[in-house]
């Protein structure tokens, strides 16, 4: 078993990996200012939760856009499994072909989201990401990685309408009885869950074209569950996409 970690600009998600069959996953909140020490108490409580043992883990593996806290979150892990955690980055082996301008400049996290999506899902594929950031991983028929998008996501986009509209206030993600709002918080959800939606059926139908055929969407992040279900393509959730990549990682740089 491995312990996988991924720090994302709002969350940290925590997840132990046996194989790719993922024990449990939990997200911690990304607080820029944290110590090691206080990352090390946070990981170590949620293994306690589940009552996972030093023992019981064979290494770690972390992703990270967040390169600030990076190492604290590293010697975090290493403090508590007694082992250095890999780190995707430079020098890790992948197995993604990347055709990009600047490889290396490919978020770990768009790595990790790709390579688990090829474990388990047959190209092409279009892999989003939904979270501070919607992020969309494309993958060609030769399972070469081809490029993306990145736009805002649907907090980003929630927190800059109130922000900017006096007479707006904030809302929950959850999608109203009808499409057509009969109230301003209704209008508002709608607007968010539905635009959300319509973007993502837009995006697949137009990759769709570009690549010349039909392709395999994927689904993962945060927010996944919120907006998928009100989207028209058919589009597979995998929540533990991400840490099933880092485990597949972890497994090809394995002494």
């Amino acid at each position: 078993m491995i312990l996988a970690i991924d720090i994302g600009n709002t969350n940290i998600v925590i997840g132990c990996m046996e194989e790719k069959k993922c024990i449990f996953i939990e997200r911690l909140s990304t607080v820029r200012t944290k110590t090691e020490l206080e990352y090390a108490i946070d990981i170590k409580n949620v293994l306690d939760i589940y009552h996972i043992k030093k023992s019981d883990l064979a290494g770690g593996i972390i992703s990270s856009v967040v390169p600030q806290i990076t190492a604290a979150v590293k010697l975090a892990v290493e403090k508590i499994i007694k082992k250095e955690p890999l780190v995707v980055g430079a020098g890790i082996k992948t197995g993604l072909n990347i055709r990009m301008d600047h490889p290396a400049q490919l978020g770990s996290d768009l790595v990790a989201d790709s390579v688990g999506a090829l474990s388990e899902y047959p190209a092409p594929l279009v892999i989003f990401d939904l979270g501070t950031a919607n992020t969309v991983c494309v993958i060609d028929r030769d399972r070469n990685y081809v490029g993306g998008m990145i736009y805002p996501g649907i907090v980003v986009s929630l927190d800059s309408l109130v922000s900017r509209a006096a007479q707006l206030g904030g809302i929950s993600l959850e999608a109203p009885e009808h499409i057509i709002g009969k109230n301003t918080t209704e209008c508002m959800k709608s607007g968010i869950i539905y635009s959300s939606a319509a973007a993502i059926d837009g995006i697949i139908d137009r990759l769709s074209e570009e690549l010349g055929g039909a392709v395999t969407a994927v689904a993962t992040g945060g927010l996944a569950k919120s907006i998928v279900p009100h989207c028209r393509r058919e589009i597979i959730v995998d929540d533990n996409l991400l840490l099933k990549g880092l485990a597949v990682i972890y497994g090809k740089n394995r002494r």
